[in-house]
C-alpha cells in the first residue's frame, strides 16, 4: 500500500486509464489535495494469458495492498469484488467509455449471425468476455455462442493475425492495428467501466478523485486529440501512430454514480449466463 498521503493506482490499459493518466500530467490531483501515482510492477512476472483474473497484474495489485484502486469493465467489477479475499467497494463508474469490436481477417465471416459455433478469442471475465456474450446472445441462440480464452489483447490480435482464430474481441490502440492491416468489423459495444476502491478511503478523498477526473475529461476534449493518442498508442507503438488513432470507438465523460437501478440489471444478467454465484447485493458492493 502506498504511504498514507498516497493513493496508487492499479494501471489498467491507457485507454482505460487515459483521465488517471492526463489529471497526474496536469497537476489535477494535486489541485484537490491529493498524491496519486500509478503504482508499478514489474510486468514480466505476470502471464498475459493468465486466466484467473485474481492473478492479473491490476487484480494481484489491489489484491496483496500494492494499490488502492483500479478501473476494470463494470461486470468484472462486480466479479473481482465476490472472487477476490481483499474487500472493496464499487465507487463509480469510469469516465472512460470504450467499445470493443468484434474483428475478423476472415472474409467468410460478415456478421454476428455467421459465428455460430465459431470460437470468439476473449480474455475471460474482462470487457472483451462479457461484450461478446452481450454481441452474440443478443443474436445467436446461447448454445451457439463459442467463447475461447485467450488472454490479453496483444494475444488476442496475435491469434487473430496467424489464423489461429477466426475473430476476437478488440478495443483501441489494439482495434486500430487489425482495422489498419485489413481486419473488418462485425459489430461493436461501447460500455463504461467501473472504479474499484479500497475500503479504507474515505468520501472527502474519494469526491477529490471524481472532481480531478472529470477535469481532465474536459481538458481531454480541449486538447489536440494526438495529446491523447500518443498515451493511447504506447502499446502498439510501431504500429500505430497518434495520427492514426481515430475517435470513432473512445470517449470521455464525467464520472457517473452506479445506480441500484444499473447494478440489478447487471446482475441479473450476469446470473442468467451462470457468471456469478450471485453472493453480492447492491449494499455489499457499495457501501
Amino acid at each position: 500500500m502506498g504511504a498514507a498521503n498516497t493513493l496508487l493506482i492499479s494501471p489498467n490499459h491507457p485507454v482505460f486509464d487515459l483521465p488517471e493518466i492526463v489529471a497526474i500530467e496536469h497537476g489535477l490531483f494535486a489541485r484537490h489535495g491529493l498524491t496519486v501515482a500509478f503504482a508499478h510492477a514489474d510486468e514480466s512476472g505476470f502471464d498475459a494469458s493468465e486466466r484467473d483474473p485474481i492473478a492479473r497484474r491490476k487484480e494481484a495489485l489491489y489484491e496483496t495492498e500494492g494499490a488502492d484502486v483500479y478501473n476494470l469493465c463494470e461486470w468484472g467489477g462486480i466479479d473481482r469484488l465476490e472472487r477476490g479475499r481483499r474487500s472493496g467497494r464499487i465507487d463509480h463508474l469510469r469516465p472512460a467509455v470504450v467499445a470493443q469490436a468484434l474483428v475478423s481477417f476472415d472474409p467468410d465471416l460478415a456478421e454476428p449471425h455467421d459465428l455460430g459455433g465459431v470460437p470468439v478469442a476473449v480474455n475471460e471475465f474482462t470487457g472483451s468476455h462479457y461484450t461478446a456474450l452481450h454481441l452474440l446472445g443478443n443474436t445467436l441462440a446461447r448454445q451457439e455462442v463459442v467463447l475461447r480464452h485467450v488472454g490479453a489483447p496483444a494475444l488476442r490480435l496475435a491469434a487473430l493475425r496467424s489464423g489461429d482464430v477466426r475473430a476476437a474481441m478488440l478495443m483501441e490502440p489494439f482495434l486500430g492495428v487489425a482495422l489498419k492491416e485489413g481486419a473488418h468489423l462485425l459489430g461493436s459495444y461501447f460500455y463504461r467501466g467501473s472504479q474499484v476502491v479500497a475500503p479504507h478511503l474515505g468520501q472527502d478523498r474519494r469526491d477529490a478523485y471524481i472532481r480531478a477526473v472529470d477535469e481532465a475529461v474536459d481538458l481531454i476534449h480541449e486538447l489536440p486529440w494526438r495529446e491523447s493518442a500518443r498515451h493511447i498508442v504506447r502499446e502498439v507503438e510501431g504500429f500505430l501512430a497518434p495520427e492514426e488513432l481515430g475517435r470513432l470507438h473512445v470517449r470521455y465523460t464525467h464520472a457517473r454514480p452506479f445506480v441500484q437501478k444499473r447494478f440489478h440489471e447487471s446482475y441479473a444478467w450476469m446470473k442468467s449466463w451462470g457468471l456469478t454465484e450471485g453472493r453480492n447485493d447492491y449494499h455489499s458492493l457499495f457501501r
